[in-house]
């Protein structure tokens, strides 16, 4: 009803000693998180931030230093909203595990979603018949 077509929205409930998500950048989207309950650390980059009710943290796109992930440290679920822009294409990075995700939309409008290693580089005619 709105109109919007480029955001979006979850809710999240994370138990103790869990986390939201893998450690991770986004190339393209920004993210925007809402405590709304509970409490935990927020690893942004490098840094570590305690986080509970009421808190609002941000994640631009960007490489490493932007990497991010909330996790619950405290006795109860941790409840949060994650507002984040949707693009069509992305790349994400997990630096703990060396892994990326590549997602984009293909012309018939079917996904596609690819998660791999970062395990080196591949010679752009790798498979290629008649190269």
């Amino acid at each position: 009803m709105l109109g919007l077509k480029d955001l979006g929205i979850s809710y999240n409930e994370v138990p103790p000693g869990k986390s939201g998500c893998p450690f991770h950048n986004h190339h393209v989207e920004e993210e925007l998180f809402v405590i709304i309950d509970g409490e935990g650390e927020y690893r942004f980059g490098s840094e570590r931030f305690a986080v509970a009710k009421g808190d609002v943290l941000g994640a631009p796109a960007g490489g490493h230093e932007t990497a991010h992930q909330l996790i619950n440290t405290g006795p109860g679920v941790l409840i949060y909203l994650g507002i984040s822009t949707k693009a069509q294409t992305e790349i994400v990075e997990y630096p703990d595990s060396g892994k990326f995700l590549a997602k984009t939309n293909r012309a018939d409008g079917t996904r596609f979603r690819f998660i791999g290693r970062d395990g080196g580089p591949l010679d752009y005619w790798d498979g290629e018949p008649g190269a």
